[in-house]
């Protein structure tokens, strides 16, 4: 349900004219009797390794206690090397046995058709031919959820029953829901966690002053759409939840607002429903991987999100449908390496090969920064102080700094550990800069967490924040 979108069982693009996979065969697929096979086999294997453990586990047990009573017990003995040997293998067997047992099961283990998790099926057994075919009938079977056929309707019913929830706020600016998340448990690196935490409250300033809300997501709701693509399951039950919303915005973790006074140009937007930071020439003339980038990006809250979700997600479930669709991507996008899918690839190549059914309604926005590279940014923050002001949005106050390629929270990453979170603390200080000075405060410096007096104390506090205009310039000079 919800794949019409793909073009992977046929050769219709929207314009972009990429080569698709080969079409599945019409009829029964090829692979059904095989699957029944397989399920049929894998279960005999089971039964089979479950007598194996049981006289594995015996033999241990035998091992052990002549190993610690001996067989004649007026007369203990110390085990023999060939018995150490014999039961440590014993070990091994059981402990071999046991993860091909947990390999082969799942969840949904049951239905032997599924082909969206890593173990479902034997790619490798495949040529390319029966891949392509089953690849095809494995994404034709992944749905988001059940197919929503008129949620505008629904929407513009609720909101008229609802007055109490209107999709606009005080102004008359469209209500904003700007949507993070990050791992459920503890990162990697110890110092992760504290720059996550500087990044949400990063966020939460902004959001405050804008009168935006935020959610900071920490669960997977579709465990098969793992890491990169966790953000596709909890976008549309968020847009679904929350009718009364009009822009759901996602911005990654390792992002931070660094122009705490920039605001959105929502009236540029008008008849578009995906705001997204590219460049139009990477994407229809060079087909470049790098054209568009989803660390930050806004939804409309209507039908026709809904169904780009539908047909973005399909590439996104985890073993043998993301690492056949990373082929595609990667034969298909110039530059890309040769990796799994990952969303913001397949975005882009759903774009470059449905042309016609969904540029009409992207927006690809670089008249400011919704998405900026740090390594070009960070070091600039003194010389922008000194020549600029926020409000800006573009290289001379960027609106986000991120920080792709850092990895805070992670134990790995394209670029040291310790460039990165310099860069990051220079970011976050430059931007609470902005925020303390309302209060009469700002760091010390970019590399410094201490905080120093900018501004004293008067007997009109209303006057002083009436003068720094907090929406539209925000001064960062005493």
């Amino acid at each position: 349900m919800g794949q019409e979108g793909m073009g992977y069982n046929n050769g219709k693009g929207g314009g972009g004219g990429l080569p698709m996979t080969a079409p599945r065969p019409r009829g029964a697929s090829p692979l059904s009797s095989q699957h029944h096979h397989h399920h049929r086999s894998r279960k005999i294997h089971r039964t089979f390794n479950n007598v194996k453990i049981t006289v594995l586990c015996g033999l241990v047990t035998i091992l052990v206690l002549r190993g610690t009573i001996g067989l004649n017990l007026s007369l203990p003995s110390q085990p023999t090397d060939a018995d150490a040997l014999a039961g440590a293998k014993a070990v091994e067997d059981i402990d071999r046995i046991l993860l091909e047992i947990r390999s082969d099961s799942g969840p949904d283990d049951d239905d032997a058709g599924d082909l969206g998790g890593s173990s479902a099926y034997n790619a490798t057994a495949l040529n390319a031919t029966e891949a392509a075919a089953a690849y095809a009938e494995a994404v034709g079977r992944y749905a988001l959820g059940p197919k929503i056929p008129d949620w505008d309707g629904q929407r513009r019913r609720w909101l008229a029953q609802n007055p109490g929830f209107p999709a606009t706020v005080p102004g008359g600016k469209p209500r904003i829901m700007l949507v993070t998340g990050s791992q459920p448990g503890p990162c990697d690196n110890p110092l992760g966690d504290h720059y996550l935490l500087k990044t949400t409250k990063n966020k939460i300033d902004y959001c405050r002053l804008h009168g935006i809300e935020i959610v900071h997501n920490l669960a997977h709701l579709d465990t098969e759409l793992a890491g990169y693509w966790a953000k596709l399951p909890l976008l549309r039950r968020l847009m679904l939840s929350h009718p009364e919303v009009e822009w759901i915005w996602w911005m990654d973790s390792d992002a931070l607002f660094t122009d705490m006074a920039f605001e959105l140009p929502l009236s540029r937007y008008d008849g578009h429903n995906l705001i997204i930071h590219g460049y139009q020439d990477l994407l229809f003339e060079k087909n470049s991987w790098i054209a568009l980038n989803t660390g930050s990006f806004l939804f409309r809250n209507c039908q026709w999100s809904l169904d780009l979700l539908d047909a973005w997600a399909p590439m996104g479930p985890k073993g043998f449908i993301r690492d056949e669709a990373g082929k595609i991507l990667t034969a298909n996008l110039k530059g890309r390496p040769a990796f799994e899918a990952d969303d913001q690839s397949a975005l882009i190549y759903l774009l470059l090969s449905q042309k016609e059914k969904w540029m009409d309604k992207v927006f690809i926005e670089n008249s400011y920064y919704l998405h900026g590279f740090w390594a070009g940014l960070v070091d600039k923050y003194e010389d922008m102080m000194e020549n600029h002001h926020p409000g800006l949005g573009d290289e001379r106050w960027p609106f986000v700094t991120h920080f792709v390629g850092c990895k805070p929270c992670g134990s790995y990453g394209d670029y040291p550990a310790e460039r990165c979170l310099k860069s990051m603390e220079r970011a976050f200080n430059f931007a609470d800069n902005q925020v303390l000075r309302l209060y009469g405060f700002a760091h010390k410096g970019l590399e410094n967490f201490k905080i120093k007096r900018v501004r004293n104390q008067t007997t009109k506090p209303i006057n002083d924040k009436e003068n720094l205009d907090v929406t539209s310039k925000i001064s960062t000079t005493s």
